[in-house]
């Protein structure tokens, strides 16, 4: 005998009856006829072989039978409702959990007030954040563990990714106060690599457009320092060891209230920055919410 022969239509149907005692208030609240609703209290009864209602022509009442079902159907249809608002909510992104890579210069130049605005639009949405070169956004991105992820440059068709430009960072010369860049003015990447500078290490993006910069002027970069994080190189240029060239979204990184920033006037090249998402699979409702948020949010677009 199965007794599970039953569904949230029974219980809701039983847990009227039970509360008004009577087929025609309790088809009333259903929106069914009375004559529907007995039909199918009589089919529960049948299916699960227990009678749960005493009826006569002027009343009906639970038994012991049916007030058990009434308790069992009441934590059913509360379960039931209660999950069907949660999942409502992940959908239209009022819940969930959203995780972002990027680059450093991008969480920290870039992201925070996107962040604002989305935390602010989604308050239930948990958010993580993971800071990483860009080789390990793509890789984050690709192995499911980031959502979405902002990195520079494009992607390979192999990586299975889909690619948005968003903005083009434009590279810019940083100086110590006072010294090497004193004068207002655009400085040639010439002049800048002939004083003592300060470079990011080879394989990280920026580097690797500095140095295609380089040869396009027919120059060879010989750093006087190579670092690996922004930080430290803005630390070295702060304390008056040499200049830089970095992109400008990088800033808030290397600390420019310390430092003298000015245009470079040939650098003939930009960080193109873009979000990257897994191809042919459906992102999460907190991460579609994201994704349009980006691509309304008033950036520098390229096409």
């Amino acid at each position: 005998m199965n007794r599970t022969n039953f569904d949230l239509a029974d219980c809701r149907a039983v847990l009227a009856l039970s509360h008004a005692r009577s087929f025609r208030l309790a088809a009333e609240k259903l929106g069914l006829s009375p004559s529907a609703l007995s039909r199918q209290v009589t089919g529960l009864e049948t299916r699960i072989s227990a009678r749960l209602f005493d009826r006569d022509t002027r009343n009906v009442t639970p038994t012991e039978e049916g007030r058990a079902f009434t308790e069992l159907a009441e934590r059913l249809v509360n379960t039931a409702e209660g999950g069907a608002d949660d999942f409502t909510a992940f959908l239209e992104a009022r819940r969930g959990r959203l995780t972002i890579a990027g680059l450093p210069s991008v969480t920290a130049g870039l992201l925070p007030e996107l962040l604002e605005r989305f935390a602010s639009a989604y308050p239930g949405v948990d958010l993580r954040i993971l800071d990483a070169l860009s080789d390990t956004v793509v890789a984050s991105v690709a192995r499911g563990e980031a959502d979405l992820g902002f990195t520079a440059g494009t992607i390979g068709t192999r990586d299975q990714l889909s690619f948005q430009a968003l903005l083009d960072d434009q590279f810019v010369a940083v100086g110590p106060l006072g010294d090497f860049l004193a004068e207002n003015r655009p400085y040639t990447l010439a002049e800048l690599i002939r004083m003592p500078f300060i470079a990011m290490a080879p394989g990280t993006s920026v580097r690797e457009l500095l140095d295609g910069a380089c040869a396009r002027i027919g120059q060879q970069l010989e750093p006087r320092f190579e670092v690996s994080h922004l930080a430290t190189a803005g630390a070295l240029v702060a304390q008056g060891l040499g200049v830089s060239a970095l992109p400008r979204l990088t800033l808030p990184v290397v600390g420019s209230r310390d430092l003298l920033i000015r245009p470079i006037a040939d650098f003939g090249a930009s960080r193109r920055i873009g979000l990257v998402w897994r191809s042919g699979r459906t992102l999460s409702p907190p991460a579609r919410a994201f994704l349009q948020l980006v691509r309304s949010a008033p950036l520098q677009t390229v096409a």
